[in-house]
This record gives C-alpha cells, structure tokens and sequence, in this order.
C-alpha cells in the first residue's frame, strides 16, 4: 500500500473527489501499482497559518 500526503487550500468535496480520482491514477500509472493500492490523505491549511519567503501566504497577491 502507498500513501500519499496532499497539503493544500480548502477544497470542496467535488474538488477533493476529482484530486483524489487524478492523484490515484496518475501514480498507480507511473508505478504499476493497482488503484486499490493507494491511499490519499488531503491536509487542508488555512492561508494564515502558511508562510513564504517570510510573509503569510494569506498576505501575498497570486499572480
């Protein structure tokens, strides 16, 4: 079994299912791996408590 840790923004629940469909996919493609064999782990982070370069990621315009 795989495990794989997603750290990111807060999703919605159709978002969530689309990200873990592709995810799983895509590795059990590269890694031969059934689809079965895969576990995803979605860590949702609020803008404030993430930092870059020194400033929150809360604070900085996205291009």
């Amino acid at each position: 079994m795989m495990t794989n840790n997603i750290e990111g923004p807060q999703l919605s629940k159709a978002k969530k299912r689309e990200m873990v469909g592709a995810l799983t996919k895509a590795a059990s493609g590269v890694i031969q791996i059934p689809e079965e064999g895969f576990t995803v782990i979605i860590r949702e982070n609020n803008p404030d408590n993430v930092g870059i370069g020194g400033s929150l990621l809360s604070e900085i315009k996205i291009k």
